[in-house]
């Protein structure tokens, strides 16, 4: 992970392959946490939770993460099996910039990080190209089917998926205690912030705000 000062905003552009192997997954919820990540990619239960990931086809590491910034925003919508209170989602029209983390996987692990976080089984590769092509492409009308191509980094797509509505079309559902921790840790470990710094930018973002201040969130 990179402690350095966060690139600027990533802007879309046409992606060097229409097929391509590795992809950096872009994300701005618990999975900016590399160790989060891990239960994604080999398999396992978070702490302080009862849901099983099965994990990837592939279950090697991710190659590389890097800390990125996104033009748009994060709120907090819908309601969480996993941790209770609301989950992350990303609004490219909302205020931002969105804080990320870009992490370098396979495409195939891609498909099957998407498939557990609708709480499907991993199997199916992802046919790229709609995404790739228009930047945008529904998989299917799923919290977290939708594909967004955000830019690209070395040659390699920058993919993130979101929800099909927008911030201002749903309610907006606080996030719990054990949540924000561990977005607080993906933000340390991507961008090199410290838990008042982090606390500062989780307390402004819809859903939080107004519900948590940033002492409290950093004092988790």
């Amino acid at each position: 992970m990179t402690g350095s000062p966060s690139p600027p905003p990533a802007v879309p552009r046409p992606s060097t392959s229409p097929s391509p192997e590795l992809v950096w997954y872009v994300s701005y919820g618990s999975n900016m946490c590399a160790e989060r990540l891990r239960l994604y990619l080999a398999g396992g239960t978070p702490p302080g939770t009862t849901h099983a990931y099965p994990g990837c086809r592939d279950p090697r590491p991710l190659h590389r993460s890097v800390g990125c910034l996104l033009t748009g925003g994060v709120y907090f919508a819908t309601e969480s099996s996993v941790w209770g209170g609301g989950r992350a989602f990303y609004d490219p029209e909302l205020p931002g910039p969105a804080a990320a983390c870009a992490h370098l996987i396979s495409a195939g692990q891609f498909a099957d990080l998407t498939a557990q976080e609708m709480y499907r089984e991993p199997g199916a590769d992802l046919d790229l190209r709609p995404v790739l092509a228009a930047g945008r492409h529904e998989l299917g009308p799923g919290r977290y089917e939708t594909l967004l191509h955000v830019g690209d980094r070395e040659g390699s797509p920058m993919l993130t998926f979101t929800a099909p509505w927008q911030a201002a079309q749903v309610d907006w559902v606080a996030p719990s205690a054990g949540y924000l921790r561990v977005l607080r840790a993906g933000l340390g470990e991507a961008h090199g912030w410290d838990a008042g710094r982090a606390g500062r930018y989780l307390a402004t973002l819809p859903g939080a705000q107004g519900r948590w201040t940033a002492a409290a969130i950093s004092s988790l």
